[in-house]
């Protein structure tokens, strides 16, 4: 039995590695699906904005099973803690060195952080005004007045929508672009360009949905 002693810290680095690779793979997998999907469809939602009041409150904030908000809250809401506590943990592992290798791929790794902070604390702030303060604690969706209003009308909720939803979409467009790099889809330079570019791609469309609907808020708020 003493011969095998000297394996058990082999062994539990290697158990280590393997958990840390495992948590790698879940963390930026849920990014994915269900997160990045719910996104894109929410930011879909959001657009019937430009088919009125009626149209956005049916779209965004109605649900057609009266458990249904429950089941959002743990399709989305779940995986969000997840990949949040990962991201977390990720940034206290590993430091920015751009000061020494000024890349464009540095730079990417730099706004990625930066981005997962504000939007950390940009979908924090919209989930409780938006979605579980409404809910759970005044029965009732957020009304279509009341984001208008403060849309237009208070400065500081247009500045944060228009840089929340910017840093939303650059974290998971070019997420998207280092998910595929790093789960070995792209084995080659011109591989790794594609996905790059549809990483950038990805960011402009979601960017362009996201403050098409701001805008549209914008407008109508003036109603309000």
């Amino acid at each position: 039995m003493s011969s095998l002693a000297p394996q058990t810290p082999v062994a539990d680095s290697a158990a280590n590695n393997e958990g840390f690779f495992l948590a790698n793979r879940l963390g930026s997998i849920l990014a994915i699906l269900p997160l990045g999907a719910w996104t894109a469809v929410h930011l879909w939602n959001n657009l019937a904005v430009f088919q009125g009041p009626a149209a956005w409150q049916h779209q965004v904030t109605h649900y057609d099973h009266p458990f249904g908000a429950v089941l959002i809250s743990i399709i989305v809401l779940l995986p969000l803690l997840f990949h949040t506590g990962w991201g977390i943990g990720r940034l206290f592992k590993s430091r920015p060195n751009n000061a020494r290798y000024g890349s464009f791929d540095n730079l990417r790794y730099l706004l990625q952080r930066l981005a997962a902070i504000g939007v950390l604390l940009f979908i924090g702030a919209h989930l409780w005004l938006a979605f579980i303060h409404p809910h759970f604690f005044e029965n009732g969706a957020e009304p279509f007045a009341d984001i208008a209003h403060e849309m237009h009308y208070n400065l500081p909720t247009l500045v944060v929508y228009l840089l929340g939803t910017l840093g939303v979409a650059y974290h998971l467009g070019n997420g998207i672009a280092s998910m595929g790099m790093g789960w070995g889809l792209a084995t080659s330079a011109k591989g790794m360009k594609r996905w790059q570019a549809f990483g950038i791609f990805l960011f402009v469309v979601l960017l362009a949905m996201s403050w098409a609907a701001v805008y549209g808020l914008w407008s109508a708020g003036a109603s309000f």
